[in-house]
């Protein structure tokens, strides 16, 4: 008797429970090139040096899928969470949540990538242990009236998410490599207390956890071939032994009450280090967002400005790399049309490499810039069930690359990618 009373009163202070979103939508995707070239070749400083009146241009070419995707409205996942009452205002929680490929069952609970956290809270605020968001990427998905999800994410989640490579694959990799652009494994977190008058915010930091040799001279060379040191000036084994890469630190602060909401963040993350060539390349980011719910539509928009920078600690002879920025900026609306809800954005973004003329008589290439438009609507069939649908178009000029999702763009043969389009339309239920 007096054990199932002592279970009573401790099944009475906690909780656990089971939660999750299935998704599904019948997706499409296209993505364009075009062979911009006249006949003429150019040498490097732009200027005509040749003409070939026979050249035939091989107009576009499209490449396009069909499938039956997931999460083009919310994520789809699978969580456990749980809060056990401390007494004394503390209380201790922990929150695992998986993704979930419900179009094939591929992807099940395999993992807790989304987030995996222990917690301790009270007066004091939370203090927070393990994979979670990072405070940059919040402004991101917060005030972009699709979430981040689907063909209609906003661009500057597309252009620091998305692999550079293939464009449509997110968590590979990103802007300059960076694997902690959405979230930061082994990290500590700190949130402040929700009773301060509408003031929030957050700080992070996460370990890179990487072997650290008091004598540097012994860290293990990983690399292979040979490379001139910058520092020596001598040929040595190349070596990209890493004793950094993957730490990020940053914080989030902002204020909400009633129809507003505003934020600033910023985050720096060490995507990767050269020990022996002295060599360490980051990117930071520093993002601001804003949202005002004004009852017959809500205003959404955010400017964020991420720079991939190596240090070195000495100069190459020949001049380091300069930093590549990436600035971006998002407008977007929502607007309550009975049970359902239209949502609208425009991003734009555009890659600075801050290249210098070698020459006088050299021509510096222009900047890599993107656009996108996307407009959806959402009907709710209960607080639990909904119908979406969303299209979108990206159109790219002088180079850049990036997609609404699937296939990447053919650049073989001299095509430049210019547009990509997709829509999704489907159902997601939430439990």
């Amino acid at each position: 008797m007096a054990a199932l009373a002592v279970a009573g009163v401790a099944s009475a202070q906690s909780s656990v429970t089971l939660f999750g979103v299935v998704d599904a939508s019948i997706s499409g995707y296209s993505s364009t090139s075009r062979d911009q070239n006249n006949g003429f070749t150019y040498n490097a400083q732009g200027v005509a040096t040749g003409f070939n009146p026979l050249y035939l241009n091989k107009g576009s070419v499209k490449v396009s899928r069909t499938a039956l995707a997931n999460s083009g409205y919310n994520s789809s996942r699978l969580g456990f969470r749980g809060t056990e009452d401390l007494g004394g205002g503390l209380a201790a929680s922990f929150w695992l949540e998986a993704p979930i490929a419900n179009d094939d069952g591929a992807t099940g609970v395999a993992s807790f990538k989304r987030r995996s956290t222990v917690s301790l809270s009270g007066g004091f605020g939370e203090v927070r242990l393990g994979r979670d968001y990072t405070p940059t990427f919040w402004n991101d998905t917060v005030f972009d009236p699709f979430g981040t999800n689907g063909v209609g994410s906003n661009l500057i989640n597309t252009a620091n998410g998305f692999n550079v490579d293939t464009n449509g694959a997110k968590d590979t990799g990103g802007f300059g490599g960076n694997q902690n652009y959405d979230r930061a494994s082994n990290s500590i977190g700190y949130f402040l207390p929700p009773n301060l008058g509408g003031f929030y915010g957050q700080v992070m930091y996460a370990f890179h956890e990487q072997d650290k040799y008091d004598n540097g001279n012994f860290t293990p060379k990983t690399g292979t071939g040979f490379v001139l040191n910058p520092k020596t000036g001598a040929i040595e084994q190349a070596s990209v032994a890493k004793s950094r890469t993957g730490r990020y630190v940053g914080g989030r602060f902002g204020y909400a009450n009633g129809p507003l909401d505003v934020a600033v963040a910023y985050g720096s993350s060490t995507v990767g280090d050269q020990f022996y060539a002295g060599i360490t390349n980051k990117v930071d980011t520093l993002n601001f967002g804003a949202s005002y719910d004004f009852g017959p539509l809500k205003l959404f928009g955010e400017f964020s400005k991420a720079k991939n920078k190596l240090d070195y600690e000495m100069t190459p002879t020949l001049g380091g790399r300069p930093d590549i920025d990436l600035t971006g900026y998002l407008l977007g609306v929502t607007v309550p049309v009975g049970a359902g809800l239209i949502r609208a954005s425009y991003s734009s973004v555009k890659y600075d490499e801050n290249l210098v003329a070698q020459s006088p008589f050299a021509v510096i290439p222009e900047d890599k810039k993107a656009n996108k438009l996307a407009i959806g609507y959402v009907h709710n069939l209960s607080k639990r069930t909904a119908l979406y649908a969303t299209v979108a178009r990206v159109s790219n000029k002088n180079g850049a690359a990036l997609t609404v999702g699937g296939p990447g763009f053919v650049t073989a043969g001299g095509f430049t990618p210019k547009t990509s389009t997709g829509y999704d339309f489907g159902l997601r239920h939430a439990f």
